[in-house]
């Protein structure tokens, strides 16, 4: 109910039902005689439009019906009064809608199959200058159709800038980790190579002097052969440390990459103490949450996405699903192929379902 809401604050949305309110003031002009047939027109029309604007994206077949509706309703009114301007603003609205669901060749035929029935009617009822009056409806409608396409653009781009800007920022996240964790690798090494092998050497000198009868006596001795032990004790479980704090933290690069999609919402639930040291895996993984978040919004309609990630025997388990719909069976484009194609490269195994709902489901397991 929230998402229908949200379409309906739309600014197209919102200019559609101002449009037909003033369209509902216009039908008082109508003759007594059809004036409920127009009405009753008219109130389809909108209940059409509605649902056009605020049903899901998994309803296609429902809201190409009603674009259909539409189209029928709005020369339904042109054929009860052809001399009131309601059919002809109607006609605009219907381009607007048609330029959101149809591509470009299917929104001009139909609109010139429109036209030419309006046109008709206009003629059959001796209507002064039909030919013009539907060329000038045609400028107004192209006028709409315009806008309604150059402002879908803009806003596929805002999103596909969004999307990109979201990469970018869950690549970077995977560099910064990668690069702490070399800085930790190599201040180990050098900890473990350098310091270890000179207290090493160190604590041989003292046993060696300790041997000699004139120094073992001596506290300073027992003391130092002590110090250097407990040092070198410690230095070592500095480097195990530093070694096990390894791991890039894949939840703020997943969480970056949903970050700025309206939907689907992101569930993430990381297992405790699961850990990626390869950044090829950890870019694996991201890249295939990423192609998910995608295919959810795009093309399931789902308003949640639920990312799991667990050990599993000698591996890791990576699901997912959403709780969106799939429309028949699915059929693998560039995105799935890529993701079949990174797996099969670390040597994992990748099944794909349906999630309760009926939507999409992803289990990719991956060896360690």
């Amino acid at each position: 109910m929230w998402t229908a809401l949200t379409r309906l604050r739309e600014p197209m949305t919102l200019a559609g039902v101002f449009t037909l309110a003033a369209v509902a003031l216009g039908l008082r002009f109508m003759p007594d005689d059809v004036l409920p047939l127009a009405v009753a027109a008219w109130a389809g029309y909108a209940a059409a439009f509605l649902f056009l604007a605020t049903g899901p994206e998994a309803w296609r077949p429902a809201k190409l019906a009603s674009l259909c509706v539409m189209a029928l309703l709005a020369l339904s009114l042109a054929a009860l009064t052809p001399r009131i301007g309601t059919a002809q603003v109607l006609l605009v609205i219907w381009v607007a809608c048609a330029v959101n669901l149809l591509g470009p060749r299917w929104v001009i035929g139909a609109t010139l199959v429109l036209n030419l029935a309006f046109y008709l009617l206009m003629a059959q009822n001796d209507f002064g200058a039909p030919l013009t009056v539907t060329l000038i409806n045609m400028g107004f409608q192209a006028l709409a159709g315009l806008c309604v396409h150059y402002a879908r653009r803009a806003e596929d781009s805002r999103d596909a800038l969004a999307r990109v800007n979201a990469d970018l920022l869950a690549t970077r996240a995977l560099l910064a980790d990668s690069a702490r964790d070399a800085e930790r690798l190599r201040v180990a090494r050098e900890l473990h190579d350098v310091a270890g092998h000179k207290l090493t050497a160190m604590k041989l000198n003292l046993r060696a002097l300790a041997s000699d009868p004139v120094f073992a006596a001596r506290d300073e001795v027992r003391v130092a052969q002590q110090l250097s032990t407990e040092l070198l004790d410690d230095i070592r479980n500095v480097v195990q440390a530093l070694r096990d704090a390894r791991g890039l933290d894949l939840q703020t690069a997943i969480r970056a990459l949903a970050a700025p999609l309206p939907r689907p919402a992101l569930a993430l639930n990381i297992q405790e103490g699961v850990k990626v040291d390869d950044p090829a895996v950890a870019e694996t993984l991201l890249r295939i949450v990423q192609e998910c978040l995608t295919n959810a919004a795009r093309h399931a309609g789902a308003q949640t996405l639920t990312v799991s990630l667990k050990k599993e025997n000698a591996g890791m388990h990576l699901q997912i699903e959403d709780d969106g719909r799939m429309k028949g069976c699915m059929r693998e484009g560039n995105g799935v192929s890529g993701i079949r194609e990174r797996v099969a490269g670390l040597g994992g195994e990748l099944q794909f379902g349906s999630s309760a709902s009926g939507g999409l489901r992803l289990d990719v397991r991956l060896p360690v």
